[in-house]
């Protein structure tokens, strides 16, 4: 069933010249106000969906309805492999898309990819705050803003766990076994030093892709495996922590740039509140989708011993790091390598 907040009848017709890519056209409607796109690809029952639905009624309070936001979820409006071209032509004006979708366009920000980057949730506001190296290649980041694009944040889904349907404690459990992954080279790489065989595949497409036999295995957060399902086809989930997906909030910065100054310090302000509702509904949520998934008995949680997980840690660090330090940064990768005592 189709989810969209549409609250007037103004705003549903000038819209509809957004999807030519006029920004003004898009910007300001008949009554005075402006309206948002905002669109992502997960149910509006995960961590991105329910804060997408906070900044979206937080941003219209502030405003007193001069700033109306539509959300699409569960791809309904554009998908992964199209969501990117749609909010540089300001079809749609705001997106989360997870950060592995910045390969191309923002090198700096495959660091959010590498794994073990955050060795538990609690590390994520410490590592990637604004003024740290993480941060600032998040919030300061020309390459995005020179495609027309402005940060207004870090949402986070949870930590990856490794879900397959052959028990997986070592890298020697993966080997010769396809395993989804966003369109990433360090993902790609990681799963490499495994022995796996990565494989992209849209998110939305990765139920039927386990169903079928396209794909053995995968990484996901707890949410995101129960919401989709996934659990229902694979019988082990390794309880992992291996690596991060983390959302950056974008808006197109023309239309950002177009707003009144009080208007958009009050985006920022919605943006900045709702991704501390995030941050607290993700990991909620991460416990309770983990238990969901245990009281179905359909999948074996995996536990990991001190000794497996070093294992695959070692596996992958320093060196998938390394590989990657030139391209996404020498002095992002150096600071996460001395933070983890590394070099």
């Amino acid at each position: 069933m189709k989810f969209r907040r549409t609250l007037t009848a103004a705003a549903v017709a000038v819209l509809s010249l957004s999807a030519t890519g006029c920004v003004r056209g898009a910007l300001m409607n008949a009554g005075g106000t402006y309206t948002i796109k905002f669109a992502h690809v997960t149910t509006a029952a995960t961590p991105k969906g329910q804060a997408a639905d906070f900044f979206a009624a937080d941003v219209e309070k502030r405003t007193n309805g001069r700033v109306r936001v539509q959300v699409y979820p569960n791809s309904e409006l554009y998908g992964d492999k199209d969501e990117m071209q749609a909010i540089q032509s300001n079809s749609v004006q705001m997106l989360a898309p997870a950060s592995a979708k910045f390969t191309t366009v923002a090198p700096a920000l495959q660091v959010l990819d590498l794994p073990y980057l955050f060795e538990t949730p609690d590390e994520i506001p410490q590592v990637a705050a604004p003024d740290t190296q993480v941060g600032r290649a998040i919030y300061a980041n020309k390459d995005l803003e020179a495609k027309g694009m402005k940060v207004l944040g870090l949402w986070d889904s949870g930590m990856k766990q490794i879900h397959s349907n052959n028990r997986t404690v070592s890298p020697s459990d993966m080997v010769g076994k396809k395993y989804r992954i966003q369109p990433s080279d360090v993902l790609r790489t990681q799963f490499e030093k495994w022995g796996g065989i990565p494989t992209p595949l849209a998110f939305a497409e990765v139920y039927n892709g386990l169903q079928q036999g396209v794909i053995d295995g995968g990484e996901n957060t707890w949410s995101n495996i129960q919401s989709q399902k996934m659990h229902t086809v694979q019988k082990y989930i390794t309880a992992s922590d291996h690596g991060y997906i983390g959302y950056v909030l974008i808006i197109n910065k023309s239309f950002f740039d177009k707003l009144p100054p009080d208007l958009q310090r009050d985006v920022e302000a919605s943006a900045t509140e709702a991704s501390r509702v995030n941050r607290e509904r993700s990991a909620q949520l991460e416990l309770e989708s983990r238990k969901k998934i245990e009281a179905t008995g359909n999948t074996e949680i995996v536990s990991l011993t001190p000794e497996q997980r070093q294992t695959l840690r070692d596996a992958v660090l320093p060196s998938v790091y390394l590989q990657y330090r030139d391209a996404i940064g020498p002095e992002i990768v150096d600071e996460l390598l001395a933070r983890k005592k590394l070099r």
